[in-house]
């Protein structure tokens, strides 16, 4: 548990009550994570409530965690559980970058819209090649770049305090940058594995 990152071991702590339980799943967190998410970027999108918005995608990104260690934990693993689960984080990824763009666009800003929707698909490109390097070489190879107990997606917990901050336009840009950079790094990891094999 040591090796965890702390939002997973934080996580853990909150599930094992409910391991031995047969009326909670670990896909009952998954919808969870899914509705908090969506409803977080509805927000971005159709609102100018972005620190309620910043908040679901952080409750979100916590609850992503708990429906794969109630699943370890309480031996409750299954295929589709595992793929709902990655359909589900996909899902919120991708809208989160294209609602933010589209709440930031204007008539004058469109390329805050556009640069969202190059975020948006290049979170997708990663996604999908992540599921393929799992599907070839098992769950070790999709672990992200972690330090300190941190991984890269926990970049997220600080959404509420960008939004607080003003920095939305900010964060959209490093994520118009960072996203197409993430995806061609994680790409080459997919050929180097593709011509070991």
């Amino acid at each position: 548990m040591r090796n965890k990152p702390w939002d997973a071991q934080l996580a853990a702590w909150f599930v094992t009550p409910l391991a031995s339980s047969t009326v909670v799943q670990p896909n009952h967190f998954t919808s969870l994570r899914l509705l908090t998410g969506i409803l977080g970027c509805w927000l971005f999108a159709f609102t100018d409530q972005i620190n309620c918005a910043a908040l679901m995608i952080a409750l979100s990104n916590f609850v992503d965690h708990m429906d794969g260690e109630l699943a370890r934990i309480g031996s409750k693993t299954s295929r589709f559980g595992h793929l709902f689960d990655l359909v589900s984080d996909g899902i919120v990824t991708i809208l989160l970058f294209v609602s933010i763009g589209y709440g930031l666009s204007t008539s004058t800003q469109i390329s805050n819209l556009i640069g969202g929707i190059l975020a948006g698909f290049s979170v997708a490109f990663i996604f999908h090649l992540r599921y393929l390097i799992e599907d070839r070489v098992g769950k070790v190879g999709t672990q992200q770049p972690g330090l300190g107990g941190f991984e890269a997606e926990d970049v997220l917990y600080l959404l509420p305090i960008v939004t607080m901050c003003e920095g939305l336009q900010l964060f959209l840009h490093a994520a118009i940058i960072g996203a197409p950079i993430g995806a061609m790094i994680v790409y080459r990891q997919y050929r180097s594995i593709l011509r070991g094999s």
